[in-house]
């Protein structure tokens, strides 16, 4: 307890003592010291002016003598002598109207859940801005009315949905907006789909995924509405024959013509929409175009046809395999009216202008599509995709997607594509070009904030904060556009927050009709020739003057006239600003501090406005003093602050200013741009763009350090050694400080020589450091390489002969005893083959003795 106490006690002490500082620092730096920088609030000459001017306050007590536009941090001993019932200083006022808090929908409410206040959270934020913050009593008690009488609860997305708000010009106002998706929130689906004859088979696949359809989208939510509706193009030339028999039946099998017709409005019926899409007859056209935008149109427009419903998701499946017909394409068929973008269907559903007023535009549709909070999703063929994609970016919360030839994937490709738009918030608004807005957000992280109005991989149950800065960069001119309504919405749900702004772009003892602090009728203090406005006169024509105090119309003054104290036709205020306007004189004010003058005709000039250097104005007494604005420099010195020096004897080098690239400018060389090349250096005499010498230099070198090259002994005496000077070195280093630019070279026989240069400008010679060692390479014997490579060529072919030989040799062998063995192993003897005969037969005669020989 002890511990805690004496903590408490120590911070006490420690806040009281930086506060004390702060306090003595400000009334320090308000009273003993000048003030910093330039004051806005000192030139102003009317209420309205002033505090149009950030951080400006007015003094409207009349017999005020100080100015009374000041600025109340800065200007203490203003904010001290103007009675505070005075003093005009207005801030930011934040009012919240409508401030339900978010809820997932479908429950029932805790009771007492809607009578909200505003959160700690949003007091600190808003109060960081300055600004006042109220809430309306109303909303908790009508909210906690409907909470006591109601079982269920509507789903709320958007916190808050109202607010008043009181803005000064240049002035930053923060406003933090809730977003979280609600569980099971309604979706309407309508399918669009192009009935033209290339979509046949298309029409029979989708009535049998119906059913599928709704089961699918029920596992994302149990309130989803299906309609159905149809469109070819219009009934006229050249979109369609207009030949009798063709407006019967274009082709075969199809029925007549139609630009758009309503089959099915929204509705849970999954058999009756199978069934419409089922029946529905397919039609034909002459032109590759479709007539889907005049479809689309009466879609959106027609809410209670179609049966959309306000607090639903509304989504518009687009189908076609072909391109659009778009404004302007109408005249083709003397069609002309512009497309109104109102509703024009009959009890049977059908477009009945659609002969009648042209194509709607993309601006239209866009249009449209955000005022009724609609997504499109564009489900096209593969041919059709690239241009589809070029609509999503002009037309908002739309989506493309690609159909497969049959249709087949439709199912997928909503559910894909819901799960797509809903996972992403998109922050919008309609406000006028009078009031800037910027959005903030770090989405679902707990980073800083980044400038972005859009957030992805939202979830059911994520909730996202956005922070919009409202600023109204000037007033309107016309008073009746100081109050204007705009809303901020998410793309594609229908919840808004609707902003009423009241700029603060008067004083309230400027305005005659109300009986205001401040503003007196033909008042005393202006000679009954004026109103007393705010503490200062405004007089009645054919016056002027502080007080009122001068009659145009009076003969016994000579040249009166109300703008003899404006220097010309283009000034607006007396004086410059700077004083009052006496009776066709300019009374200049005084200034705080008594050296500091506003002086001339009218208040134009003044010492102490020049041009400063090292914060010394006109650079110092010693350099020159201010007259009427501008510098008036003591001889030796000039320049804008007389901070140049007159004495260019630092920028010659010998006879030439510097080196004669450049001028003498406030005792420094300013080296010449346009030319060729570029000079730099002190003496711009360094040229780094320059083409070098190291070629032209070579031959003295070589003739100089080495003896070599192509020069004689003369001709190196008479062209080099006169005209240069020479240093040996036993290591070059090049110093780029010195100017010195480096060279490396090759001779003949291929040796390196290094040197570097630069010129003596006083001399007109060229400074050259050569180094005594030169590299070259090592003699190369060619004569016995090429021996060698022919050799090695030798050897290796014919070792590789060798392995050739060796390599046949063995392989030869192997198949000799390979054969030898398999005759070996032979079972029968080739000699003594059995069914061998001889060519000749021997035939014998029975008859035949040898006793018949003797």
């Amino acid at each position: 307890m002890l511990s805690r106490m004496f903590n408490t006690l120590w911070w006490s002490v420690t806040l009281l003592a930086l506060t004390w500082i702060s306090i003595s620092l400000a009334v320090n730096s308000s009273t003993s010291s000048k003030p910093v920088g330039s004051n806005a609030c000192i030139s102003k000459q009317t209420c309205h002016d002033c505090i149009q001017t950030p951080s400006c306050a007015w003094c409207s007590a009349s017999n005020f003598q100080d100015k009374r536009c000041f600025l109340p941090h800065v200007n203490v001993k203003v904010t001290a002598d103007c009675p505070a019932n005075y003093t005009f200083n207005p801030g930011n006022d934040y009012t919240l109207i409508r401030y339900k808090e978010l809820t997932k929908g479908n429950y029932a409410p805790v009771k007492g859940l809607e009578e909200t206040t505003i959160t700690a959270e949003i007091e600190e934020e808003q109060s960081s801005s300055s600004s006042v913050h109220t809430v309306s009593e109303s909303n908790s008690k009508t909210s906690s009315k409907t909470s006591s009488t109601s079982n269920k609860q509507e789903a709320v997305q958007l916190y808050p949905q109202e607010i008043n708000l009181k803005l000064r010009i240049n002035e930053v106002q923060k406003i933090r907006i809730e977003y979280a998706q609600a569980v099971d929130y309604p979706v309407d689906l309508y399918y669009l789909m192009d009935l033209s004859n290339s979509m046949k088979d298309d029409k029979q696949k989708l009535s049998d995924l119906g059913v599928l359809l709704v089961e699918s989208m029920s596992n994302i939510t149990s309130n989803f509405r299906l309609g159905f509706g149809s469109f070819v193009d219009k009934v006229a030339m050249p979109y369609v024959s207009m030949v009798p028999r063709a407006l019967r039946e274009p082709c075969d099998g199809c029925a007549a013509p139609y630009g758009y017709k309503n089959h099915m409005p929204l509705s849970q019926n999954t058999q009756r929409f199978a069934a419409q899409v089922r029946d529905a007859p397919v039609s034909g056209n002459l032109d590759a175009p479709e007539g889907g935008f005049d479809a689309i149109m009466q879609a959106i427009v027609c809410r209670e046809e179609i049966g959309w419903r306000e607090k639903a998701r509304k989504l518009l499946l687009f189908s076609t395999d072909a391109s659009f017909h778009y404004a302007g394409d109408g005249k083709l068929g003397g069609i002309v009216k512009p497309n109104d973008g109102c509703c024009h269907l009959d009890k049977n559903g059908l477009y009945t202008h659609s002969t009648l007023q042209d194509y709607p535009s993309i601006s239209q549709i866009n249009l449209k599509v955000k005022d009724n909070a609609i997504n499109i999703i564009w489900a096209v063929t593969e041919e059709q995709i690239k241009i589809y994609r070029n609509l999503t970016k002009v037309i908002e919360g739309s989506y493309a997607a690609k159909l497969s030839d049959d249709s087949s994937n439709i199912v997928d490709l909503v559910r894909d594509q819901y799960n797509t738009i809903s996972s992403s918030i998109q922050m919008k608004d309609n406000a006028s070009n009078y009031v800037d807005l910027t959005y903030y957000s770090s989405c679902l992280g707990d980073g800083p904030l980044v400038k972005t109005d859009k957030c992805d991989g939202l979830k059911v149950g994520n909730k996202v904060e956005f922070t919009v800065e409202v600023r109204v960069p000037a007033c309107p001119e016309k008073k009746e556009d100081w109050n204007q309504t705009f809303v901020i919405k998410p793309v594609g749900i229908n919840e808004t927050l609707t902003v009423n702004l009241e700029m603060i772009c008067d004083c309230a003892c400027e305005r005659s009709s109300l009986d205001n602090l401040g503003f007196e009728l033909k008042s005393e203090k202006c000679g009954f020739n004026g109103d007393l406005s705010c503490g200062i006169c405004s007089c009645y024509n054919g016056f002027f003057g502080k007080a009122c105090e001068c009659d145009t119309n009076n003969r016994g003054q000579t040249n009166i006239n109300e703008f003899a104290c404006r220097k010309d036709n283009t000034s607006t205020v007396d004086c410059s600003g700077r004083g009052s306007c006496e009776c066709n004189m300019c009374a200049c004010y005084e200034r705080e501090d008594l050296e500091e003058v506003i002086s001339g005709q009218f208040c134009e000039c003044d010492n102490f406005s020049c041009d400063r250097n090292n914060k010394q104005l006109c650079s110092g007494k010693d350099h020159g003093k201010c007259m009427c604005g501008q510098c008036e420099c003591n001889p030796g010195w000039s320049g804008k602050a007389c901070e140049c020096s007159t004495d260019t004897s630092k920028c010659f080098v010998g006879d030439i200013e510097c080196s004669g690239h450049g001028k003498c400018e406030c005792g420094k060389c300013k080296c010449n741009t346009d030319e060729e090349n570029r000079y730099t250096g002190e003496f711009c005499d360094v040229c780094r763009t320059c083409p070098n010498k190291c070629e032209a230099l070579k031959p003295c070198v070589l003739c100089y350090a080495f003896k070599t090259g192509n020069l004689t002994e003369l001709e190196c005496n008479n062209t080099c050694i006169d005209h240069h000077e020479y240093e040996l070195v036993e290591k070059l280093e090049v110093d780029v400080d010195d100017k010195e630019i480096g060279c490396h070279i090759y001779d003949d026989q291929d040796c390196s020589y290094y040197y570097a240069y630069y010129e003596n400008v006083p001399h007109k010679k060229w400074q050259i450091k050569v180094q005594k060692q030169r590299d070259c390479p090592p003699q190369v014997y060619v004569l016995g390489i090429v021996l060698g490579v022919i050799g090695a060529v030798v050897l290796v072919g014919l070792a590789l002969l060798l392995l050739w030989k060796l390599l046949t040799t063995i392989h030869d062998r192997r198949e000799f005893a390979k054969f030898e063995k398999e005759r070996m192993m032979a079972k029968w003897d080739a000699s003594e083959n059995p069914i061998y005969k001889q060519a000749t037969s021997t035939f014998k005669n029975p008859m035949y003795t040898a006793s018949n020989l003797k």
